[in-house]
Parts: structure tokens; C-alpha cells; sequence
């Protein structure tokens, strides 16, 4: 098959899965130039509430097709880096199912995401210390903020993979699974998610991204205030029932 990026939404869950199994899911530089895109059309949809990223069969992404990257040259890293951005600046909750290799750019676009869950298969790296290429600065302190410093420089200075109890030990992973469970759990947890709040899950994703402008902060107490999500918490709560929030993102 041609590589592609396949995608769809069931349940208020949109999926992104990347296929290109002929070079273990790598990304070419077409895949990564259509990612932003795809995403801002995710985002805009009121029906989406969350968003799974994940690898065609047994790998999630072992990286940049390298092949590509020399035909595009610069040109092909900036857009991976913005194909990283766009996914760290998803506006609903984002989650890296990850089972196999995740290296490289791979790991770049899993660390973009708000949560990773892994198969106790999946293998962890990020090796540009083998290429000669200069880790870009946002994916660094991405990575920092994710692992600490010691673990960021040993992945970087190395170029070594980790399995994914490191990872999870290290915090580049929130939760193992056993083989074969990846996909149920990832469903249970994609479902809470969309059961919740998206304002709460607005404002926290906003808010733990870094210094807060104090308008932004306004905004998210005025949405709040307005919404009703808060005193439909408190009703459902009151009536043992689960709340049906209805709050969805705006463009302000």
C-alpha cells in the first residue's frame, strides 16, 4: 500500500493512524506535510472530542523515512516540526496508542500528545545523535518537561532505545498494557474522555502548557460562568447520574 495517513471518528474519538509498513510506519515527507491539516479539521469538528494517534499493525512509527528527508532536505524537518506543533496544539485531549518501535520522529509526534499508552512490546528512542542532525528545540524541552534532563540527554546523547517499563518508569509513558490489550484499554479510556467536561479539559490543557496570559485565564472563567458545565456537574452529581456536558470549544 501507498503510505498514507488513515483516519476516521466513532463515538466522539477521532483516530489517526499512520501506514507505511513497507519502512515500519516511518513518515514521508508527504505525511508529514498532510498532518496539520487533517488535525485542524479534527479540531474544528464539534463532534470530536478526543483524538487517538497509533501505527498500522504491529509498529507505531520508527521515525522520518529517511529516504524522503534527503530528497526534501531542510525543507522536510521543518515540516515535521510543524506537524509536531500542530499536534501538541490540538485543542481536545490527544493519545499515542504505541505498540512496536517508536522511534525518531515517531517519538517526536508521541511525546505531542497529551498521553501515551503503550504495549509492553513497544520500543522508545530518539536518534538524531546517529544522523548528524540537530534535535529542534521545542521537541528538546518537550521531551525535558516530559522525562527530566537526565533521561532527555541519555535519549538524545545516545541514540539507545528504552523498553517500555523504563518508559513508564522514566514518565515518557503513562500506562503498559500486556500484548493484545492495547486496544481495548485505549477504547475504556477514550470513551471517559469524551464523557468529561471539554471545557475542564480546555482550560487544564491550556494552563499546564506553560505561563498563562491573565486575559486567557478571564476567558476560561467566563466560558465557566456561562457554560452551565458547572452547575450540570454539580446536578449530576446531586442525582447519582452522569452529566451530559455540552460545552464545545469556541474560536475565541
Amino acid at each position: 500500500m501507498e503510505p498514507c495517513l488513515q483516519h476516521g471518528c466513532a463515538d466522539g474519538v477521532a483516530t489517526v493512524t499512520i501506514a507505511n509498513p513497507a519502512k515500519r510506519n516511518a513518515m514521508t515527507t508527504a505525511m508529514w506535510r498532510e498532518l496539520p491539516g487533517l488535525l485542524a479539521r479534527y479540531a474544528a469538528d464539534p463532534s470530536v472530542r478526543a483524538l487517538v494517534l497509533t501505527g498500522a499493525g504491529d509498529t507505531f512509527c520508527a521515525g522520518a523515512d529517511i529516504s524522503s528527508l534527503t530528497e526534501g532536505g531542510p525543507d522536510s524537518r521543518e515540516l515535521a516540526i510543524a506537524a509536531e506543533e500542530a499536534l501538541a496544539a490540538f485543542p481536545k485531549p490527544t493519545l499515542a496508542a504505541v505498540r512496536g518501535y517508536c522511534v525518531g520522529g515517531g517519538c517526536q509526534l508521541a511525546a505531542a500528545c497529551d498521553l501515551r499508552f503503550a504495549e509492553q512490546d513497544a520500543r522508545f528512542g530518539i536518534t538524531p545523535a546517529k544522523l548528524g542532525i540537530a534535535y529542534g528545540p521545542g521537541s528538546t524541552r518537550r521531551l525535558v518537561d516530559l522525562v527530566g534532563p537526565a533521561t532527555a540527554k541519555y535519549l538524545l546523547f545516545s541514540a539507545e532505545l528504552i523498553d517500555a517499563e523504563r518508559a513508564l518508569r522514566t514518565g515518557l509513558v503513562d500506562e503498559v498494557l500486556p500484548a493484545g490489550g492495547l486496544d481495548k484499554r485505549v477504547a475504556e479510556f477514550t470513551a471517559v474522555l469524551a464523557a468529561r467536561s471539554q471545557l475542564t479539559q480546555g482550560a487544564a490543557k491550556e494552563f499546564a502548557a506553560g505561563p498563562v496570559d491573565p486575559a486567557r485565564h478571564a476567558y476560561w472563567t467566563r466560558q465557566m460562568n456561562a457554560s452551565g458545565e458547572r452547575a450540570e456537574g454539580v446536578a449530576a452529581f446531586l442525582e447519582r447520574r452522569e452529566p451530559r456536558f455540552t460545552w464545545t470549544p469556541t474560536t475565541d
